[in-house]
């Protein structure tokens, strides 16, 4: 069986200047920490809104939710914040193409603002 005669490759390297090579870098170090960052602030506020709910300072979410639910007459609930400044959920809903924030105390669960 014939054999096909294999020759190696070298191949020689550029080598970057250290600008570059240090842009990348911090190029790279950016984009794999933001989503990091952003998750941080995120769980900070649901860490937030559970100590408050177990303090005694707001209802659960979904007792709010529910009760928010009930008033928004169909619409699709898409998502929320909590601030725990005021102890206040913001409710986001889209109905018929629309885009409506609902602001409820966490003490009581009610509607105290509507904004679209």
């Amino acid at each position: 069986m014939p054999c096909a005669y294999v020759m190696p490759m070298l191949m020689k390297w550029k080598i970057l200047p250290a600008s570059v090579t240090i842009g990348i870098g911090a190029a790279l170090a950016l984009v794999v920490t933001m989503p990091v960052a952003d998750a941080g602030g995120r769980r900070d506020e649901q860490d937030a809104a559970r100590r408050a709910m177990l303090d005694g300072h707001v209802m659960p979410f979904a007792m709010i939710k529910r009760r928010v639910d009930a008033q928004m007459d169909g619409a699709s609930y898409v998502g929320s914040e909590f601030n725990p400044g005021s102890n206040r959920y913001r409710l986001k809903y889209v109905k018929d193409g629309k885009v409506v924030w609902v602001d409820a105390d966490g003490r009581t669960g009610d509607i105290i603002g509507w904004a679209r």
